[in-house]
Order: C-alpha cells, then structure tokens, then sequence
C-alpha cells in the first residue's frame, strides 16, 4: 500500500467542473497537458498529481487561473 509522504502537495482536477478553458496547463505545463479536446489531463494520468516543491507556486498559479474551479489544491500531513 502506497501512503503518502507528511506534507506533502497534491493537485486535484475535477472532471465534471472543466470546461476546457487550458488556463491551467498554461500555468504549469510540468504537470498539466491537454488532450485533443482541450480538457486538461495530468501528464502522469489520473485524477490527482503530486506537487514537487519546486512547483508549489505554479501549482497555486493554476488553480487561480480556472474560473470554473476544477482544481484544488491539498496538502497532507
């Protein structure tokens, strides 16, 4: 079982809130791609990405961007 490391970020998309707007991969292209109808996919697949550090700001920078909401930001503990 795969538990995740204290604090550590993570970058949630809610499919059913996109509007394909593509604010968000402009915003962190690290992490966010968009797929031939230009909804926003995580580049490692899935619902939900681990933020490095490093990207914590441009993290932040994309779920600003989205005016529909779609994406949250979470931190574990």
């Amino acid at each position: 079982m795969n538990h995740p490391r204290p604090g550590l970020s993570k970058l949630h998309l809610d499919p059913t809130v996109c509007d394909a707007h593509g604010f968000c991969a402009e915003a962190l292209p690290e992490l966010i791609s968009l797929d031939e109808w230009e909804f926003p996919v995580f580049i490692s697949g899935g619902l939900t990405v681990e933020v490095p550090h490093e990207l914590i700001g441009e993290a932040k920078r994309a779920v600003s961007a989205c005016p529909v909401l779609a994406l949250r930001l979470s931190k574990e503990d």
